[in-house]
């Protein structure tokens, strides 16, 4: 493996540190609400032919993943209690003005309901044994989760992310990841966001002041570094 990644606006990690027992690939609510027909986004009228573009990139940088000893890969889902105890008042309500309410019966199952058909992670990324799953309640995957205690146990201090949205749940968790000093990587072709100008300033704002919150680069650049 070479000890960095080609990325903007440096090579990454900033101390050309890139080891597979210390990076972790972050595959973020790759799951059938949120990019499948008849899932939580497509009951909203959102077309979720442009989200699903990013599952081959992500589908081939997780198969050369694979075959790295020490590699950690990290899948995250988003949902509630079967009961919604864990969702608040006003993520239901806001839900609910889209037509696609939390917890409603959709073709997949009730949205973003533990346990659903449309909860789970598409067939195309399964997870496989040893692949921890973050099961989260919000956007963030630090938040109400033990993702920050596998990381630090493992030892693991760069973190390579993918999957949806790039503005939502992605952003989110890099922002965390960044106050808690991980060097995170955004992978421009393993993303997608609902809007594509919303998918842009995500991009833009990763890279902009020196890299505010770490570099993006994309699939085919990291999968040249791991075969060194």
């Amino acid at each position: 493996m070479k000890h960095y990644i080609d990325a903007e606006p440096y090579q990454w990690p900033f101390d050309h540190s890139f080891t597979a027992e210390e990076t972790a690939l972050v595959i973020i609510d790759m799951q059938t609400d949120f990019c499948g027909e008849g899932g939580f986004i497509h009951s909203m009228g959102i077309d979720v032919s442009e989200i699903r573009k990013v599952i081959p990139p992500i589908k081939h940088l997780l198969e050369e993943v694979r075959k790295i000893p020490g590699f950690t890969v990290i899948h995250t889902r988003e949902g509630h209690r079967p009961d919604l105890s864990d969702l608040p008042a006003n993520k239901w309500w806001r839900s609910r003005q889209l037509n696609a309410g939390i917890g409603d019966q959709g073709p997949c199952g009730r949205f973003l309901v533990r346990g659903e058909l449309g909860w789970d992670i598409i067939p195309e990324l399964t997870p496989i044994q040893g692949e921890p799953i973050i099961d989260k309640p919000g956007k963030g995957a630090f938040y109400g989760t033990d993702l920050d205690k596998i990381l630090r146990t493992k030892s693991i201090k760069n973190l390579i992310f993918t999957g949806i949205t790039t503005d939502v749940c992605v952003h989110t968790t890099i922002r965390d990841a960044n106050d808690r000093g991980y060097e995170c990587l955004l992978l421009k072709d393993c993303t997608g966001a609902t809007e594509y100008k919303n998918y842009l300033s995500s991009l833009e704002v990763m890279t902009m002041q020196s890299g505010l919150f770490g570099c993006v680069s994309d699939a085919e650049s990291v999968i040249r570094a791991i075969k060194g």
